[in-house]
């Protein structure tokens, strides 16, 4: 078994960079909100944020990515991406999402695969779901001032739960 709930090479701080953590007040719709998530995206990982915006609006087609309590998990597979990376985006205002609590959403941790991307995809996706269920984590994402600040809580919500 392994040392982590994350399983071995499951650490949501190495997909997460500083840049691609945005506190950013402007989205009115839940359209826009994907849009700062794709903006995001390309900024910190140099992609295509127009791809990346219709792969989540693709993904979103199927079914909300909101999982209640104001979060919401978009993801989506991206050709000529290399690995499973991640953007996390603070909404000022919540935007109603369609999440299975009906909710509006503040929080939005984004994942982005390579097409081919199996398991490592659904483990990301599993423990950022996971992560995000705790209210305690949930209340700090809300009251960090700075970008440092939320990535610390992913490296200290991942060191918590790791063992």
């Amino acid at each position: 078994m392994s040392g982590s709930i994350f399983g071995v090479s499951m650490d949501i701080a190495d997909l997460l960079s500083s840049d691609g953590i945005v506190l950013r007040g402007g989205a009115s719709s839940k359209r826009q909100a994907l849009h700062a998530v794709a903006e995001a995206f390309g900024a910190a990982f140099d992609m295509d944020a127009d791809k990346a915006f219709e792969a989540l609006q693709e993904r979103e087609a199927l079914g909300s990515t909101g999982l209640g309590s104001g979060v919401a998990v978009p993801h989506a597979r991206i050709k000529g991406l290399d690995r499973v990376c991640a953007v996390f985006v603070r909404l000022d205002t919540p935007v109603a999402y369609e999440s299975l609590d009906d909710r509006p959403v503040d929080l939005l941790f984004a994942l982005f695969a390579p097409q081919d991307a199996g398991a490592e995809h659904l483990r990301a996706l599993a423990a950022v779901s996971r992560a995000l269920r705790s209210p305690e984590l949930r209340e700090q994402l809300r009251q960090a001032r700075t970008v440092d600040a939320i990535r610390a809580l992913f490296v200290k919500d991942v060191s918590k739960t790791a063992a």
